[in-house]
């Protein structure tokens, strides 16, 4: 049972962030805050990101992943916070990896 828990902790992405903050690296972290429909991850799911482009966890998968990896080097460099909406409504839905028919709001901060 040891061995489960270390594995969870070395996957964690808060606890991957704590580490990249303590190492001196800017990091923003993404979480998804809404879903309506057809989702790939669950509200409360995080995405670590730091300045070098570097990313652990998930909000989603596919493309959505990638734009929201660009927008935290922007929030990390500004270090004005945003909220994104990504879904079916949005004209960019098939292009981002939403045409299952859901939408994900995804809130992304820099940390520090």
């Amino acid at each position: 049972m040891q061995e489960a828990t270390h594995l969870d902790e070395a996957r964690d992405p808060l606890l991957i962030a704590e580490r990249w903050r303590q190492d001196g690296k800017p990091v923003a972290i993404a979480t998804v805050v809404e879903t309506w429909g057809s989702a790939p991850r669950p509200t409360g799911s995080h995405l670590v990101i730091d300045a070098e482009g570097n990313f652990h966890g998930s909000v989603s998968g596919g493309c959505v992943e990638g734009a929201v990896i660009s927008e935290a080097g922007e929030v990390i460099e500004t270090g004005h916070p945003r909220m994104l909406e990504f879904g079916v409504a949005d004209e960019t839905a098939w292009r981002v990896g939403l045409s299952c028919g859901g939408r994900i709001r995804v809130y992304v901060e820099r940390l520090g």
